[in-house]
């Protein structure tokens, strides 16, 4: 795994868990969680492609 993809998968856990707390106290559906999850999306469609991108290079 590249330096680019670890602190991707960082920023992902980092995201992850604060999603997880804004969403246990303002709720799924506030402003705040749904921003956070598509920021998440973006970062996982980004590492899934870069995943994709390393296999074929192999």
């Amino acid at each position: 795994m590249g330096l680019y993809n670890k602190q991707l998968v960082d920023r992902i856990e980092e995201l992850r868990e604060k999603m997880t707390y804004v969403a246990k106290h303002n709720g799924l559906t506030s402003y705040e969680s749904v921003m956070l999850s598509q920021e998440l999306d973006q970062l996982l469609n980004k590492y899934e492609s870069c995943k994709k991108n390393e296999d074929i290079d192999v």
